[in-house]
């Protein structure tokens, strides 16, 4: 990897457009005069006189009750230590990235320029009338603890400091099920902790709190053994001193059967870990490297039982498990505190679900069939969905059972189905499909290789594990444009068609496509002619299994591009072919279909088009809801657009019944729900809006995708090929860099999905 391209794109991720990663966005109309006299003067008024008369309308009238702070004074910041209150806002504005996407809570990070625990303290507590809860993030030990305490004693809202009890929890709910999985009870293991900053001593009470011994726990630091005859200990760490006569890590883990890691890499060795008890439990949690790395310590013992904070090996010990959702819980609950009972009613939901089934959706983002608990899943994925609808009641409830809640939920269905509907899915199926991609990375061919722009995807997709990349075009212009721009892409496979002509290779190709255009007008001397095109040449590559999947269009006009896929691979056995746009919205994915193909379709290529979207849609594990779209409701127009998407929509009903379908109908009725059940009732529909949109004609869906983009804000992805006999997916001309990565995450995932169905 180029560190100097990667430290470039990550300055540029931060800085392009809008510095910074979120922003306020309106919730309330602001579009006319009207609005702008209820949101402001004289309008606002009201609220306040309600507020003034009742402080706790607050929450009714206001952000507050889905408001957090992420509050630091940047002097432990992610391993970077004291780089100061302005250096680590990018950290905080991160976490608030992660509260919005996965709990949909809002977040402003606030930087304190002070080290003075008075300070920070007396600052954070005139912030209470702002805010529904308090996250801090990032401050050195001892003052963290200090902070914290006084918080949670001085202002009723909650207070949870994330450094401490996020790996607290998170990797307490792993304790508990390893325990399960090795036969072994909390109430006796011995425990050894390198570690003693804010992680390590709150992750050692929480073990405490679930059931370890205090005697049974030996903590080190980076002098070794805390021990009672030792003078230089503060107050947290005496709290676990120890009289055993131990003072090495090596002489610590004689015998023990659990080892947390909050240190440095690589400080046990395989002889330590053989010195441990049978069926031990190791969670090495230093970032990025380990204390042990995981091939070495399974390779070591076959009965251990291994975590790490790495994402790149089970059992991942993430912190993003636990704190948008404790956070979630408490917030709905409106509680005053985030106490010890909210957090063990974490750690016990995140332990169970591990235990439960595995959606298909979290099998697919790890690209396996088979995910269930046992050694390698202790704890559940950062991706699974169901984390905030049982987190988030497990905590809410807590917070009503001890005391600390200020309202009362009553109907927990209810609520859970707010939650689930909380979240769109966009940026959240992006991940799965990448985080599926990455499981079995595939070969993509890219027929434009002498474009920056394809090149950087390239290298991205090769960095992240997505793809194995396949470059085509002039050599040495590649390699100018690979140095000139400090591209990562030395081990790369470059391909020259003008060089190959000499080979056998080519000759296969050439022989290929001359069989199958003989008779539509190619001659030999065409063929040869034709396979100097690259997008032909790739084409071939994918016939011929020498790469898995094509990647084209960039530079060159849809028709150009598809036409050699079509010639070499040609469609499926029976199929029609169709183009699908995934559009990514802020309520979530809508498939639009067919963006790019069909100009006019019939009535029995309408009805093929929607099977092939049902398909492609199913694959990302979405259950589609289709509707087919005209300018008329359920007969109220006549004419050739209603008439043919009329019959389409009785025909897929007709024959494919486990289609959920319906038309014809107006587009703000398909992705209207209330509408719809208010007008139609009986449409198969009604429940939830579509989210598979069926278009009469090419023009219709191709203008409808364009205004959205532009317009409505969403990102395209696409177009999806539908349709083709081995996976090709051509790009918008012009495509952007993201983009380009974004179809090859989906063209990777196409190819493992024909590959299961092989099976």
């Amino acid at each position: 990897m180029n560190k100097t391209n990667r430290k470039q794109d990550a300055l540029n991720y931060h800085a392009k457009g809008r510095p910074g990663k979120i922003a306020v966005v309106p919730t309330k109309p602001t579009q006319s005069q009207r609005d702008l006299s209820l949101a402001y003067s004289p309008g606002v008024a009201e609220p306040c006189l309600k507020i003034a008369e009742n402080k706790d309308d607050v929450y009714k009238y206001t952000a507050k009750g889905n408001l957090v702070a992420v509050i630091s004074n940047g002097t432990a910041v992610l391993g970077l230590g004291d780089i100061g209150p302005e250096a680590g806002k990018p950290v905080m504005e991160g976490k608030g990235l992660l509260f919005k996407i996965f709990a949909d809570i809002d977040v402003f990070d606030i930087e304190l320029n002070t080290k003075d625990v008075d300070e920070f303290v007396r600052t954070v507590k005139c912030l209470e009338p702002t805010f529904g809860g308090i996250n801090l993030e990032d401050i050195k030990a001892p003052e963290c603890f200090e902070i914290e305490r006084r918080l949670k004693e001085e202002i009723n809202i909650p207070v949870m400091h994330d450094d401490q009890h996020g790996t607290a929890i998170i990797s307490g709910a792993a304790l508990i099920n390893a325990c399960a999985m090795q036969k072994k009870k909390i109430e006796k293991v011995k425990i050894v902790v390198n570690g003693a900053g804010a992680a390590a001593i709150s992750c050692t009470r929480m073990y405490i709190a679930l059931g370890a011994q205090k005697e049974n726990i030996i903590m080190l630091d980076s002098k070794g053994c805390i021990r009672k005859s030792r003078t230089d200990l503060n107050n947290t760490k005496a709290e676990f001193a120890t009289d055993q006569s131990v003072d090495t890590l090596e002489e610590a883990l004689k015998g023990a059967d659990v080892f947390i890691g909050l240190s440095v890499a690589d400080v046990v060795s395989p002889e330590m870990l053989k010195s441990m008890a049978k069926n031990p439990i190791v969670f090495a949690m230093a970032n990025p490297d380990p204390e042990i790395s995981y091939p070495l310590a399974v390779k070591t013992r076959k009965d251990v039982i291994m975590a790490t904070g790495r994402s790149d090996y089970p059992n991942q010990v993430n912190n993003v498990l636990g704190f948008p959702y404790i956070f979630r819980g408490a917030l709905d609950v409106r509680a005053t505190t985030i106490n010890e009972e909210m957090k063990i009613a974490a750690v016990k939901a995140i332990a169970a679900l591990a235990k439960q089934p595995v959606p298909e959706s979290v099998n697919q983002a790890y690209n396996t069939s088979n995910l269930k608990f046992g050694p390698e899943y202790i704890i559940p994925k950062p991706t699974d969905p169901r984390l905030i609808t049982e987190v988030a009641p497990a905590v809410a409830k807590a917070a009503i059972a001890s005391g600390v809640a200020r309202t009362n939920i009553t109907d927990w269905d209810k609520y859970t189905e707010e939650l689930r509907q909380r979240l769109g899915l966009d940026d959240r199926l992006m991940r799965n499909l990448s985080d599926a991609a990455k499981r079995n990375p595939k070969r993509v061919v890219f027929a434009e290789a002498d474009n920056y722009k394809t090149l950087r995807a390239a290298q991205i997709v090769k960095e992240d594990g997505i793809a194995i990349p396949i470059l085509l075009g002039n050599k040495q212009k590649i390699e100018r444009l690979i140095a000139d721009n400090l591209l990562d892409l030395d081990d790369v496979q470059i391909i020259d068609p003008l060089e190959e002509v000499a080979t056998e290779r080519f000759q296969q190709y050439v022989d290929y496509l001359y069989a199958k255009r003989q008779r539509r007008g190619v001659s030999l001397l065409d063929a040869r002619k034709l396979m100097l095109d690259r997008n032909y040449f790739g084409a071939c590559m994918v016939q011929f299994d020498e790469a898995d999947t094509l990647i084209s269009g960039l530079t060159k006009n849809y028709a150009t591009t598809i036409r050699p896929a079509l010639h070499v691979i040609g469609t499926r056995p029976g199929s029609k072919l169709a183009g699908m746009y995934m559009m990514l919205t802020p309520k979530g994915p809508v498939f639009f279909g067919d963006t790019t193909i069909n100009a006019n379709p019939t009535t029995e290529e309408l009805v093929d088009i929607t099977l092939l979207l049902n398909e492609a849609v199913k694959k990302m594990n979405i259950a589609p809801r289709i509707a087919l779209l005209s300018y008329s409701n359920f007969g109220s127009n006549d004419g050739e657009v209603p008439f043919k998407v009329r019959d389409a929509a009785k025909i897929l009903r007709e024959k494919h019944p486990d289609i959920l379908v319906d038309g014809e109908m107006q587009a703000n009725f398909a992705v209207n729900a209330d509408l719809l059940a208010a007008n139609f009732p009986f449409s198969t529909l009604n429940g939830s809006p579509a989210n598979t949109l069926v278009f009469p004609n090419l023009e219709s869906g191709n203008i409808a995708y364009k205004l959205l983009q532009e317009i409505g804000n969403a990102e395209a992805v696409g177009p999806i090929l539908l349709g083709m006999n081995k996976p090709v997916h051509v790009l918008q001309l012009d495509s952007s860099v993201r983009e380009i990565v974004n179809m090859v995450t989906i063209a990777v995932v196409d190819v493992q999905s024909r590959e299961t169905n092989l099976r």
